[in-house]
């Protein structure tokens, strides 16, 4: 059987460097974990996790640890010295959505991409490049939009915001036969859509950051 949990890890680490190496910083995969030694873009770990074994002793000499570090803790076991836990959240799956009638689009170029991150509430995050390995879509009215990564034997769903029927109607249509994974602070709307929930994960931050950062990490906290 598959492991979904370690694949939906997987999938939202390679987001997660998809994402650094839009902004030229690059991070390095091991059997552990995902790593980066440069402060990684807003909203975005420095540090991923691929294996309950990974311990602080595996990720901390790998990152910038000073005051604003995160780390993702996709299988909640961490013991992180100096840093405290933001959120906690749950690793969501499902499987292949069915085929649906939809009028959702695909993101194609540098225009539509700034339309869609002003819509999803952030700004100068989303770089040109992501298009060419991630697959951004949204309703025609740009009320609702996600992320679709399909970098393993699931689809990963990210950046969800506004309509999530509408987002499997996409998904189904882009990635036929493909089940979907990723993860929720709170899963309530993505269990309404046939979603399970299949395992803990937990972000934890320096706790000498700055209050202003803490709360701007906890805003797209079920989002990356």
């Amino acid at each position: 059987m598959t492991d979904w949990l370690g694949a939906a890890a997987r999938d939202n680490a390679r987001w997660c460097d998809l994402m650094c190496r839009a902004h030229g910083i690059p991070g390095t995969f091991t059997d552990l974990a995902w790593t980066n030694r440069v402060r990684t873009p807003p909203f975005y770990p420095d540090a991923v996790t691929l294996s309950p074994e990974a311990t602080a002793a595996d990720l901390l000499p790998r990152i910038d640890a000073s005051p604003g570090a995160s780390v993702k803790d996709s299988f909640a076991t961490l013991d992180l010295p100096g840093f405290d836990v933001l959120f906690e959240a749950q690793w969501i799956f499902r499987e292949a959505p069915e085929k649906a009638a939809t009028s959702w689009r695909v993101v194609r170029d540098e225009v539509a991409l700034a339309e869609w991150e002003r819509a999803c509430g952030v700004k100068d995050l989303f770089r040109p490049v992501l298009l060419d390995e991630a697959t951004i879509v949204h309703a025609p009215d740009l009320s609702a939009g996600a992320v679709l990564t399909a970098t393993g034997p699931a689809v990963g769903v990210s950046n969800v915001f506004g309509d999530w029927s509408g987002m499997l109607a996409a998904a189904a249509g882009l990635f036929p036969g493909r089940p979907l994974v990723g993860y929720e602070s709170d899963p309530s709307d993505a269990l309404k859509q046939g979603f399970t929930t299949i395992g803990p994960l937990r972000v934890w931050l320096n706790r000498r950051d700055s209050r202003q950062e803490i709360v701007q990490r906890r805003v797209l906290q079920h989002r990356v």
